[in-house]
């Protein structure tokens, strides 16, 4: 037993008390920063945001690696060390950037963005169908009835001070019912034949509600992926509207309906209207994409409100106004939109008068023209949007130009006619474009209230210039129609080349 026991001793060599084994410590890996209100501001949408990434320390440890998509180096994984979760802010942050079928439920928000359009539409074209049967039920001219154009022209500026108000106290889907039922006030006003200054009352309420859906329904959609399509889509409802409006008019009071009468088929459009928005965006706040974009939205307003010692609202409300995007942007729209009123407006007397048209025959180049918007805005605003917004809206305003000086020296009716209603073709996909544009050029706190502005500012357009030209007609004819137009044309184009300088979206 001795002999064994040293023999064994000799190849083992124990020691009195063993060393304990333990792991290396956790590391923890360190959360992104929080993005400032300016990198809020400058972020680029459609991009991963990081934080910022922190100077290199020296050559990376064998245990990380440099991650190929972010920049940053990241913990290889080790079994033996134990790690914290990390929330993934790169990829929540990937999904502020949502599209027509993401979530599921922006696709019926667009088709209830398309009716509310379409109604829109119906309600803007019928005006002129209707207006002379207003003028002879009340013995009233043209300088008194075009006061409804004015009416709603201030309507729409009157709500660009408090949109943002409302959809930050009551949340989007019940800013929409808000702006629905005002627009469903209207038609239940007019539909009872009330005096006409309770028309022109109703056009007001018109010009509120149809201003608080539009600005909302443009942020929605040109915050979208591929946002100048979807725009296109739901402006190309509106021209959908505009066509049908008048047809549907005319064939109304031609067989003896009382004007009036035409709300009764817009009021039952927009009981559909309430209830589509309010079930396709109620608790769209609530949302993961949605909630994390408003919180972000929130606390940018926030820090930049306390910065300057000022309440948000207010600050927001000055901001957006005295913002050069914005008053460019109105500048824009509003010589947009008087332009396309006005010839929608004035183009049939200027043939009756200048180019001997019947009146019964020349009625319907007004549909054409709306037949070309609604084309265009289907059919060219995609390819607009691959060739680059920027750079359609020079070509398209250009082409406009063109024929609607062809629309003003072709001695005949045919001739004007086809013309009129290409430059309804190429007006199309400017709307949708520009506000593409101009939301990539807002920060986004101040997108509502500024969208809100600048289509305040087009209605304005849309009243100021069919007056003005009616003014001027009275005194030299019906062919200053054509200098105003192109004379907004070249004001379209002026705060075109002003607007700063945007890069495309990575979508």
């Amino acid at each position: 037993m001795s002999f064994t026991t040293t023999t064994f001793g000799a190849f083992v060599d124990i020691e009195s008390q063993p060393e304990e084994i333990t792991l290396p410590s956790p590391v923890v890996q360190k959360a992104a920063a929080t993005p400032t209100a300016i990198e809020l501001d400058e972020l680029t949408w459609g991009k991963r945001y990081n934080g910022p990434h922190p100077p290199s320390a020296g050559p990376a440890s064998p245990t990380e690696e440099r991650s190929q998509f972010t920049g940053q180096r990241a913990q290889t994984p080790n079994p033996l060390i134990a790690s914290e979760p990390t929330t993934p802010q790169a990829d929540t942050a990937a999904e502020l950037i949502q599209s027509f079928f993401h979530p599921s439920m922006n696709k019926w928000r667009v088709f209830g963005g398309c009716l509310v359009y379409c109604v829109n539409g119906l309600t803007d074209s019928a005006a002129g169908a209707l207006i002379p049967y207003i003028e002879k039920d009340f013995h009233i001219g043209y300088a008194v009835v075009s006061t409804i154009f004015v009416s709603q022209a201030v309507g729409f500026i009157t709500s660009a001070f408090f949109v943002d108000t409302l959809i930050s106290r009551f949340g989007r889907a019940k800013t929409l019912i808000i702006s629905e039922l005002t627009l469903i006030l209207a038609y239940v006003l007019l539909v009872c034949t009330p005096p006409f200054g309770v028309v022109v009352l109703s056009y007001l309420f018109l010009g509120l509600g149809m201003a608080i859906n539009i600005a909302l329904y443009n942020v929605f959609c040109s915050n979208l992926a591929q946002s100048t399509v979807v725009l296109g889509a739901s402006h190309g409802s509106y021209g959908v509207g505009g066509i049908c409006g008048p047809i549907i008019a005319t064939a109304l009071v031609s067989r003896g309906v009382v004007w009036s009468r035409y709300w009764f088929i817009t009021l039952g459009l927009r009981v559909l209207c309430v209830f589509a928005v309010a079930i396709t965006f109620w608790g769209y706040e609530k949302e993961g994409p949605a909630r994390l974009q408003l919180a972000l939205e929130r606390t940018a307003s926030r820090r930049t409100a306390m910065e300057a010692g000022q309440s948000s609202k207010r600050q927001v409300l000055w901001q957006a106004f005295k913002n050069r995007t914005t008053l460019l942007g109105a500048l824009f729209i509003f010589a947009y939109q008087g332009a396309e009123v006005s010839i929608s407006g004035w183009v049939i007397s200027f043939l009756i008068s200048y180019r001997h048209g019947i009146p019964s025959q020349v009625g319907y180049v007004t549909a054409g023209f709306w037949g070309g918007i609604t084309a265009g805005r289907f059919l060219l605003t995609p390819l607009c949007h691959r060739v680059g917004e920027k750079r359609s809206v020079f070509f398209l305003t250009v082409g406009a130009a063109a024929f609607e000086f062809l629309v003003w020296f072709i001695p005949n009716v045919i001739g004007p006619s086809v013309a009129v209603a290409f430059v309804g073709l190429l007006l199309g996909p400017v709307y949708p474009c520009g506000q593409t544009i101009f939301s990539r050029l807002l920060s986004k706190r101040l997108q509502t209230t500024s969208v809100g502005f600048i289509s305040g500012a087009g209605s304005s357009g849309g009243a100021v210039a069919p007056f003005l030209t009616g003014l001027l007609a009275g005194v030299s004819g019906t062919w200053v129609l054509h200098p105003v137009c192109i004379g907004l044309f070249g004001v379209m184009l002026g705060s075109w080349f002003l607007l700063p300088k945007v890069e495309k979206r990575d979508e």
